[in-house]
C-alpha cells in the first residue's frame, strides 16, 4: 500500500491511506486544543487554553472563538456539546470550574466551583443528555468523581463511591479529556497512569467500580494511558506512552475484547506517543500525539504512520461521519473519505 503526500497551493491535504485525508480547517488562535465535542456533521465544539472555546455549524467551514468573561485564563481541558446552542467545559487545575451555556456560546453561568489546591479535574463524559459524569485526580487518594442528573445544571461529589485507594503517584492524564468513556446502561471507564495505570470498570452509573490492571508503559509520572475508546461494550483500545520522549513506541498502544478486564498488544504499534485515538468504524482507527498520527484498518492490529503532524485530540461525530484533529496554535483539521 502506497502512502502519498500531496500539497497543493490554496486547499492543502495530506493523503494518508487510500480512501483518506487531512484537510486544515484553521488555524492561528493563541490556543492549545484538548477539548473537543463533535455533535454532527455540522456541529462541533472545541475547548483549550487562554480560555479559549471554538465553535462550528457548517462542519468545519468556519469558527467562531469566544473567551468567557472572568475565566480568559484558564485550560479548558474538556468539553461535552449537546447541539449548537448548549455546552458544558471542564477546566484543568485549581480552581476547578464547570462551565455551562445554553445560548450558543454567548454567555456562561459557573455551575461547579473548587478552590481546593489539590484538585485538578482530567476528563468528562455523558451517558445521555441528562445524566453525566467528571473525575479528577486523586485528592487522600480518592479519585474525584462529580455526577450531574439534570444535564451539567448541578454538580455532585461522589467519590466516595469509588472505594478502592489509588496507588500514590497514580493519576489522571487531561491530554484530551478522552482518559474516560461512557456507554449505555451505565457503562463507564476511567484510565489512569504514573506510578502505576489502571482501569476502573463501572456498570451501574459510577456507585460501584471494579478495578483492572493495564499493561499500558508505565512507572514514571510522564507514563500511562492518556487515551481510550470504545467501539461497543466489549471493544475498545488505549493509547498512551512517556510524553518526554514522544518517539518512543514501546508498549504504548493495547486492545481489548472484554471491556478492560485484559489487555493484548497489536502486531504493529502506532508510531510513538499518542494522547488521542478514535473508532471511526469497526476497522479504521485513528491515533494521534504530539510526534504525529497514525491509522490502522484492521481493528486496530496493525498501525501505519501516516504523517508527522501531531496532534492533542481527535474525534468522530455522535451522529454522521465528521472525523475531526486539533492540537497547538489552534490548529484544527478536518479528516474525510475519498
Amino acid at each position: 500500500m502506497k502512502y502519498l503526500i500531496y500539497w497543493l497551493a490554496f486547499l492543502p491535504f495530506i493523503s494518508f491511506a487510500q480512501t483518506y485525508k487531512l484537510i486544515p480547517l484553521t488555524t492561528g488562535t493563541n490556543t492549545s486544543i484538548r477539548g473537543m465535542s463533535v455533535v454532527s456533521g455540522e456541529v462541533a465544539w472545541v475547548s483549550g487554553s487562554n480560555g479559549h472555546i471554538g465553535k462550528t455549524i457548517d462542519g468545519g467551514k468556519t469558527w467562531q472563538w469566544t473567551q468567557p468573561m472572568g475565566y480568559e485564563k484558564l485550560d479548558f481541558r474538556d468539553i461535552e456539546a449537546f447541539d449548537e446552542q448548549k455546552a458544558i467545559v471542564v477546566n484543568a487545575g485549581s480552581p476547578a470550574y464547570v462551565l455551562l451555556t445554553i445560548d450558543g456560546g454567548k454567555t456562561w453561568t459557573e455551575r461547579y466551583k473548587n478552590l481546593d489546591s489539590a484538585i485538578f479535574l482530567d476528563g468528562m463524559d455523558f451517558w445521555d443528555a441528562k445524566n453525566g459524569i467528571i473525575f479528577g485526580d486523586p485528592i487522600l487518594h480518592k479519585m474525584q468523581l462529580l455526577r450531574t442528573k439534570d444535564g451539567g445544571q448541578s454538580w455532585n461529589d461522589i467519590s466516595a463511591n469509588l472505594t478502592l485507594d489509588m496507588t500514590v503517584g497514580e493519576a489522571g492524564f487531561a491530554a484530551s479529556g478522552t482518559t474516560i468513556k461512557t456507554l449505555p446502561a451505565g457503562r463507564t471507564w476511567v484510565a489512569t497512569g504514573g506510578a502505576v495505570a489502571n482501569i476502573y470498570f463501572s456498570d451501574n452509573y459510577a456507585y460501584t467500580w471494579k478495578r483492572f490492571p493495564c499493561p499500558i508503559v508505565q512507572g514514571e509520572s510522564s507514563t500511562g494511558t492518556f487515551s481510550m475508546a470504545f467501539y461497543n461494550k466489549n471493544k475498545g483500545v488505549v493509547v498512551g506512552g512517556n510524553y518526554l520522549k514522544d518517539k518512543d513506541n514501546s508498549n504504548n498502544v493495547l486492545l481489548t475484547s472484554d471491556a478492560g478486564r485484559t489487555w493484548k498488544k497489536p502486531i504493529t504499534p502506532v508510531s510513538g506517543y499518542r494522547s488521542g485515538v478514535a473508532y471511526l468504524n469497526a476497522k479504521v482507527l485513528l491515533a494521534t500525539g504530539s510526534s504525529g498520527t497514525d491509522i490502522s484498518q484492521d481493528g486496530g492490529l496493525k498501525w501505519y504512520n501516516i504523517s508527522d503532524l501531531g496532534f492533542n485530540v481527535v474525534q468522530k461525530s455522535k451522529k454522521g461521519n465528521l472525523v475531526l484533529l486539533a492540537g497547538n496554535k489552534g490548529f484544527i483539521y478536518k479528516v474525510v473519505s475519498q
